[in-house]
């Protein structure tokens, strides 16, 4: 007979405590993030190497700091002006196609300047090779595998990527200013040429251009999305893209806004800080030295601005970023010096940490505003970035030639930053979507 009042026999432990599943892996989407920092920084000696370049091609040729200016000015255009077309083409044929080929061409420019010996020879070199191998993967590069790899954490993955350029650049300044320096400017010419073809192989191996790619749903996303068919037009969609949103008001203001964040930024002292500096006395070295310390604190910069991009209304932190950068560049004339003081130590870090903060919540107002059009919405946002960087290149040679100083330079850029945080306020709240075509 069956004891009814036994305990039933103890469950197995199994039945208790069910075992752990397997780990959860790091998403894909970090990697290809990874490598495409590492990319960024591989190809960022050819923006730290302009500003070194003024004095060593004025005494060897007898160039003038407006002749630099020009060609520095053409690369920084066409940086620009090739970064929607870009996007586009790698909806058409890819990233890793794009970026390759863009490290080639920058690789081939700036090689091919060590034998020049005329002015249009560095305009040719530097100034077209170079621009366009860079305007090919600027920052439109960074916000197409941020929009087609991440849907949550875009904000710090921009603010990431963002400061990609600022890492390349404290790694090649201290480096390309002792070769100048020591070596002359050949051979910082090729360390900026090897730097961008190393990074090729790289980018061709590990670089994937969509999610589907690897069978898997972006970070963040609910569902899995196949990857689109090659867009094929990628010039005609370019300009249409331009001619759509050219009918809506936030875009001219984001144009108007972005194009004084180069022209402060690229154009004024990423060019003219060196030989500003020099011209009160500062070793060259030196100076910079300190343009690298602004690309630390340009990082820390620029991951803040992403993680705030994601919690706080754009258009105020436009305005507070673009306030606090107009602020500072009217200081700067009091504080150069021979030496570097404490005061200047201030400068660097309040400037680096505003250098590129105003990224972030640009891209995230492209995006809101222009929804799936917007890594070539943002291409013609820094295309006006770098027009505005180009003018400044120029026109601070010019200025210097003209009176002596860059004085007036930096007052009248510092006066460009506070109409640039009044543009950003007036941005309307509401998102708009483009005119149809």
């Amino acid at each position: 007979m069956t004891d009814l009042t036994r305990r039933p026999a103890p469950a197995p432990p199994s039945a208790v405590h069910p075992a752990p599943g397997p780990r959860r892996r790091v998403h894909r989407a970090w990697y290809v993030a990874a490598v495409t920092f590492v990319t960024i920084i591989g190809a960022a000696g050819f923006a730290s190497l302009p500003g070194l370049l003024f004095d060593p091609l004025h005494d060897e040729f007898g160039w003038s700091r407006g002749t630099v200016g020009f060609a520095v000015s053409v690369n920084l255009g066409l940086y620009g002006l090739t970064a929607p077309f870009a996007a586009a083409l790698m909806d058409r044929f890819g990233i890793r196609r794009v970026v390759a080929s863009a490290l080639t061409v920058i690789s081939l420019g700036s090689a091919l300047t060590v034998v020049m010996t005329e002015a249009w020879q560095l305009v040719l070199f530097w100034g077209v090779l170079v621009g366009l191998g860079s305007g090919s993967m600027a920052l439109a590069f960074a916000a197409t595998v941020t929009d087609r790899w991440f849907v949550r954490r875009r904000g710090l993955v921009t603010g990431l990527l963002t400061a990609a350029g600022a890492s390349g650049q404290l790694v090649f300044l201290p480096l390309l200013s002792w070769l100048v320096e020591e070596r002359g400017w050949r051979p910082a010419a090729i360390t900026v040429a090897l730097a961008a073809l190393a990074v090729v192989p790289f980018v061709w191996l590990l670089l994937r251009d969509h999610p589907a790619d690897a069978g898997l749903a972006a970070y963040g996303a609910e569902e899995f999305t196949p990857k689109p068919p090659p867009a094929k037009g990628a010039a005609r969609r370019a300009v249409t893209v331009l001619f759509d949103v050219a009918r809506t008001g936030p875009f001219w203001l984001l144009v108007g806004t972005f194009a004084i964040c180069g022209a402060t930024t690229n154009g004024l002292m990423k060019t003219h800080f060196v030989p500003a500096a020099h011209d009160h006395g500062m070793a060259v070295t030196a100076a910079a030295s300190l343009l690298a310390l602004v690309g630390v604190f340009d990082i820390i910069g620029a991951v803040c601005s992403g993680w705030l991009t994601d919690r706080y209304e754009t258009r105020r932190l436009l305005a507070v970023y673009y306030a606090l950068r107009g602020i500072s560049l009217m200081f700067l004339p009091m504080l150069l010096a021979p030496d570097i003081r404490p005061p200047m130590i201030f400068f660097i870090v309040f400037y680096g940490l505003d250098w590129v903060a105003t990224v972030p919540p640009t891209i995230a107002l492209c995006r809101q505003y222009y929804g799936d059009d917007s890594a070539i919405v943002f291409g013609w946002v820094l295309a006006s970035h770098q027009v505005g960087a180009a003018v400044v290149a120029f026109a601070g040679g010019v200025a210097r030639d003209a009176f002596g100083s860059y004085d007036i330079v930096w007052y009248a850029s510092g006066a460009l930053c506070a109409a640039a945080a009044l543009m950003a306020l007036v941005i309307r709240r509401t998102p708009v979507k483009a005119a149809a075509p």
